[in-house]
């Protein structure tokens, strides 16, 4: 919490929050156009963000791109707004509220953790059906988890796993797994209040989630772990609002899981 204070307390670095809350996703090029600063001063202050993990760095191909983190600010508003007046703490709470509605040109979920376990570690809690069960409850997928092979998904808690057309398409054991999302299923046009033509659209879009593990900037946080959902048709798709809240709660049970595990080092 003092690292994402220090990291706030710079004008600098609220404007490059600011332009990633305009447009999320931005290169170092594109975040440096326009503003009276050298790109090393850029960079630097970029730095201090990520390690705040107010910032997200992904890289795509040869570019870095860097996405709004929004968790601290929620850590910081669940420890200090409730003790004082909200009028007191207006900028604060502004600016929280600014974080979540941040506006997305590209429709995806990008999110970071960082876990104290191992790269070894962090695949299994990934793959292994004893680590599944335990934060996606009777929602667990299975597979073999090798590029080719298909992704089991129960379609109600508890149910037996099916086929939904998932697929893995990336298999990296301790650096990186990807594979096909299932499409929407007749429970969430209930879910989503839908009607039948907006469930019939809504229910083509096949989106992707990857997972990619790589160590911690500074070797005392652990094991960094990047999740990424792309692949979605437009920012107000309802698989997108879905899987966001979904995934930061069982990364959070996941870190859990793996910090109290006897056995990871």
């Amino acid at each position: 919490m003092d690292e994402v204070f220090k990291a706030l307390a710079d004008a600098s670095r609220r404007r490059l929050l600011d332009r990633l809350n305009e447009r999320n996703g931005q290169s170092l090029r594109e975040l440096c156009a326009g503003l009276e600063m050298t790109r090393q001063a850029v960079s630097k202050h970029l730095a201090v963000l990520e390690g705040a993990g107010l910032v997200t760095v992904v890289r795509r191909g040869r570019e870095r791109l860097h996405y709004l983190n929004p968790v601290p600010i929620d850590e910081i508003a669940d420890r200090w707004i409730g003790k004082y007046e909200r009028g007191r703490m207006a900028a604060l709470s502004n600016l929280k509220h600014a974080l979540k509605g941040t506006a997305m040109t590209k429709p995806e979920y990008v999110y970071t953790i960082y876990i104290h376990t191992t790269p070894e570690k962090l695949w299994e809690g990934l793959t292994s059906p004893e680590f599944l069960k335990q934060y996606h409850g009777g929602w667990a997928p299975s597979s073999d988890w090798k590029v080719g092979s298909k992704v089991l998904w129960p379609v109600e808690d508890g149910g037996e796993p099916q086929d939904l057309g998932q697929v893995v398409t990336e298999s990296e054991p301790g650096k990186r797994l990807a594979y096909t999302w299932h499409t929407l299923q007749p429970m969430h046009q209930e879910m989503f209040g839908m009607s039948d033509a907006e469930f019939a659209e809504a229910a083509k879009e096949r989106s992707k989630v990857t997972f990619d593990i790589e160590p911690a900037e500074e070797p005392e946080l652990g094991v960094k772990l990047t999740i990424t959902h792309d692949g979605f048709t437009s920012a107000d798709s309802k698989m997108l609002e879905g899987v966001s809240g979904g995934w930061t709660m069982m990364m959070s049970e996941l870190k859990t899981i793996l910090e109290k595990d006897p056995t990871t080092a």
